[in-house]
């Protein structure tokens, strides 16, 4: 995570970018986890960020129940977790992949996010555990998240929706093309603010190299701890718009931040789905910064995303690729102050 001092010249050119709630937000964060952190052992890291989680858990909503579980593969147990709304039938499940950087987190460190996914869609939802880097490294993360995703559709009737968060937006991209022609492939996926292994060459990268909560920097130490000496970087497990083969994908939402060096990359994730003649809307969130799911309960702006993001999971259910289409024009669809869907469509 990139620093983030109180002093406003330090600041540099997000000093006025960003509103004072999320600069609050951002302050908080590195009070809990500052940038130093990561020249920690691995295990230090974890301890922190757990704790960071612990003070950031909003509790769940009414009416949410929880049961946590076992996924068995041939090596090893994967730990799940199943959120359902009492005395309530849902009409899809999401399978939900945690962010981390592939090195944190766990059930625990997105439970809340997950339980208000679950109260605002109604959906069950199934968040996975999955191995984390450096003691398993690629394609450890990306096995566990398969295994999850095939034991939903072999165990569950309902439509089956991807969901990841970050490097778990990374690990749902990874599952959404394996399984692109399973008899029980995915209807949807939502990927937000996800890592998908681009070039560094977008206009993101350029521009918000040192942008506050995730830098260049940042980026390629998590890559470096997941892969391990000799990984080809061309593996669409390992980095998805590496594919060459983008039809067939389930109708996709990609949600990113403005201010966040990953936002290209949903970009031109949805331009190769458009063009090999597939649904999907990719929108950045203005005055955003990486991780800002977390920033909901005090930062409206963040607020109002992820109700848009709770929203489209829903319709997403419907299965309908008439839902998505392209709009006319690059800004279309941009209400004064709201998200910008570039090129893509309003639901």
């Amino acid at each position: 995570m990139a620093s983030n001092p109180s002093n406003s010249a330090r600041r540099g050119n997000y000093a006025d970018r960003l509103d004072p709630e999320l600069w609050h937000y951002i302050d908080k964060v590195d009070s809990w986890y500052p940038p130093e952190i990561v020249a920690a052992p691995i295990a230090d890291q974890r301890a922190v960020y757990d704790k960071m989680c612990v003070a950031f858990h909003q509790g769940h909503p009414e009416g949410v129940t929880t049961s946590d579980g076992l996924v068995a593969t041939a090596a090893h147990a994967i730990p799940v977790r199943l959120y359902r709304m009492a005395g309530k039938a849902a009409a899809a499940i999401v399978v939900y992949y945690h962010g981390g950087g592939f090195v944190l987190g766990d059930l625990d460190s997105h439970d809340d996010i997950c339980a208000e996914i679950c109260a605002g869609t109604g959906f069950e939802v199934v968040s996975a555990d999955y191995r984390l880097a450096p003691e398993h490294l690629h394609p450890a993360s990306f096995d566990d998240a398969l295994a999850v995703f095939e034991w939903v559709a072999a165990t569950s009737t309902l439509p089956i929706l991807l969901c990841g968060e970050s490097a778990g937006g990374n690990l749902a991209a990874a599952v959404a093309q394996a399984t692109r022609h399973h008899a029980r492939h995915a209807i949807g996926q939502m990927l937000i603010y996800p890592g998908l292994g681009g070039d560094g060459s977008g206009r993101s990268y350029v521009e918000h190299a040192e942008a506050p909560l995730l830098t260049l920097a940042d980026i390629e130490f998590y890559r470096r701890v997941r892969s391990a000496p000799g990984q080809s970087p061309e593996d669409p497990t390992l980095s998805p718009l590496m594919a060459r083969d983008f039809s067939g994908l389930p109708a996709t939402v990609i949600v990113t931040a403005e201010c966040d060096p990953l936002s290209s990359e949903g970009e031109t994730y949805r331009d190769r789905i458009l063009a090999a003649g597939g649904q999907a809307m990719w929108r950045e969130e203005p005055r955003l910064v990486h991780s800002f799911l977390r920033a909901r309960p005090t930062v409206p702006r963040a607020a109002e995303a992820f109700q848009r993001i709770i929203s489209d999971i829903s319709k997403l259910s419907a299965g309908d690729g008439a839902l998505i289409s392209p709009l006319v024009g690059e800004m279309a669809g941009r209400p004064e102050g709201g998200a910008k869907k570039r090129g893509s469509s309003d639901f």
